[in-house]
């Protein structure tokens, strides 16, 4: 008895891949998309740009110039280009994905994360009503126009904006206003009014027989913390120990000489915020590290 043919269905890989089709959805409303692995972390850089080696989104401040066909470089990887998000490579990793986010500051738009309903009862005190999306413990209220990402900017609220990616959750609900004033100041550093204390100064040796500091070369220094950035986001798990002993690593080699500035502790802050550290356990990180050196 002949057996019979079975049909062949063409095949579908939007249906297949329902978080690709939401991508595909995001990307022609012109909001980057990304895919994040499990606990809602975007996946690592590919072999190819590992430690930066292509050269390309140095510290994570710009998309380019690296053309990497893999998802790498975090936020930097979302985009609204169907024929990135539907090549081989993202494919595959479409396929492993948990769940999707995308760049706010992309799209134009600023999330204020709040946490809880503490941080929930504040803004509607505080803010003008917008956009709304549920959260799993809280809620994302969006505005137009974008602003510098912040985490722990007030308890149980974050801001997620430029150099950022939120979690996608579905459009939400309400008309979405603009960006308030009362938003952009959160981010704002108000002048300290305390003076710290003395135990809290750092003591600089000075060095043996008054030579220049080697660290203070920029292409020595900037590749130290280059790495330091990196290592700090490629971490899958125990993201606050990496952080701290990251922190511990460039202060044992950069720390007694008085070469890091404010602005590379700031690179470090940013690189450990974006991936869900707060400001108080950056701090926190840092000060230990301090204290583990004798400084």
């Amino acid at each position: 008895m002949t057996q019979p043919v079975p049909i062949r269905r063409p095949f579908d890989l939007q249906a297949r891949l329902p978080l690709l089709q939401t991508a595909l959805e995001l990307a022609a409303r012109r909001v980057p998309p990304l895919p994040l692995r499990a606990g809602k972390l975007p996946f690592g850089n590919c072999p190819a740009c590992h430690h930066n080696a292509c050269g390309g989104r140095p510290n994570m401040k710009t998309p380019g110039p690296c053309h990497c066909p893999d998802i790498c470089h975090g936020w930097a990887a979302a985009t609204t280009n169907p024929a990135v998000l539907t090549s081989p490579a993202w494919t595959r990793v479409w396929g492993q994905a948990q769940a999707i986010a995308y760049h706010p500051g992309g799209a134009g738009l600023t999330v204020v994360d709040l946490d809880n309903a503490d941080a929930i009862g504040w803004a509607r005190a505080s803010l003008p009503a917008t956009r709304s999306v549920p959260t799993t413990r809280g809620e994302h209220w969006i505005y137009l126009g974008v602003m510098e990402s912040a985490n722990g900017v007030r308890p149980g609220v974050d801001i997620k904006s430029t150099m950022s990616y939120a979690r996608w959750l579905g459009p939400g609900t309400g008309t979405m206003a603009d960006l308030p004033d009362a938003v952009r100041a959160l981010t704002v550093k108000k002048p300290s009014t305390t003076v710290p204390p003395t135990s809290q100064a750092v003591t600089v040796p000075a060095l043996a027989g008054g030579g220049e500091c080697r660290h203070r070369k920029p292409a020595y220094l900037d590749r130290g913390i280059t790495m330091a950035e990196q290592r700090i986001t490629e971490a899958r798990d125990a993201v606050h120990t990496t952080v701290y002993r990251t922190f511990l690593a460039v202060l044992s080699v950069h720390g007694r000489c008085g070469c890091l500035t404010d602005t590379h502790i700031g690179r470090l802050f940013t690189a450990a915020q974006a991936k869900g550290e707060s400001v108080r356990h950056c701090t926190d990180a840092w000060t230990n590290a301090r204290t583990r050196l004798g400084m």
